[in-house]
């Protein structure tokens, strides 16, 4: 991610007089579909905003999800439909990668796409006071030490009957979207720390059936501070 150095030499000023030049801290926040991950991290941003702690950056707490996509377009110098597949979860073949090669005048493959992605996740985490909402979050930021990983589920004929509602379909239509989306965003997980590894387990889980909105947040919080995050 490209930095307006005169913000940066700033922000580091400003740590090296709170002694605070440190990495996070970081919530990432995974959903099942049909989880309300956006309301969680609303709630949180402005539950932490009204704390008052030295132990956080002098920076107001936020929550980001398709800004990622736009950084990571600009850095790639790509039009932000280019890339938009990596968050709709679909995969480039190979010969994907030889036709673009050959038709687009800024080639980017695959690969240098999703690592752009990463690195643009790494640096917004490493800013600190920040939410990132998907976007294999917990496999990029995992080895952050000021780090929170949280997944929201719920049980599926519980998904399924919302989300049949929301979207006019029927309830075995539903279970076969969110058995889908939900199969997807492991697999972008999977992309960014390996098939197969556990080292992306989640620190905590939710249930978005039994436990509210602000449940969840709160009991984020009370995790936060018992970790000496804020």
């Amino acid at each position: 991610m490209k930095i307006d150095l005169s913000k940066y030499l700033t922000q580091r000023y400003i740590d090296s007089l709170s002694g605070q030049d440190f990495e996070g801290p970081v919530i990432t926040i995974a959903r099942e579909f049909g989880c309300p991950g956006k309301k969680v991290a609303s709630r949180l941003v402005r539950r932490l905003n009204e704390i008052k702690s030295p132990r956080t950056k002098p920076i107001p707490w936020r929550w980001i999800n398709k800004e990622i996509l736009f950084e990571s377009a600009r850095e790639l110098n790509l039009d932000p439909a280019e890339i938009q597949y990596v968050f709709k979860y679909e995969k480039k073949t190979f010969f994907d990668d030889i036709l673009s090669s050959h038709s687009r005048k800024y080639y980017k493959s695959d690969r240098k796409i999703r690592s752009t992605i990463a690195k643009v996740i790494r640096n917004i985490a490493s800013e600190g006071n920040v939410i990132i909402i998907g976007r294999g979050g917990v496999a990029i930021t995992r080895e952050m030490e000021r780090s929170l990983h949280i997944m929201l589920e719920a049980p599926l004929n519980w998904k399924a009957m919302r989300t049949a509602q929301k979207y006019c379909m029927t309830e075995k239509e539903a279970e076969k979207y969110i058995t889908d989306i939900d199969k997807k965003r492991k697999e972008l997980r999977d992309y960014f720390h390996g098939k197969g590894t556990d080292y992306t387990r989640f620190d905590v889980r939710y249930n978005c059936m039994t436990l509210s909105v602000e449940n969840i947040a709160d009991s984020i919080i009370s995790l936060m501070q018992s970790r000496n995050f804020v």
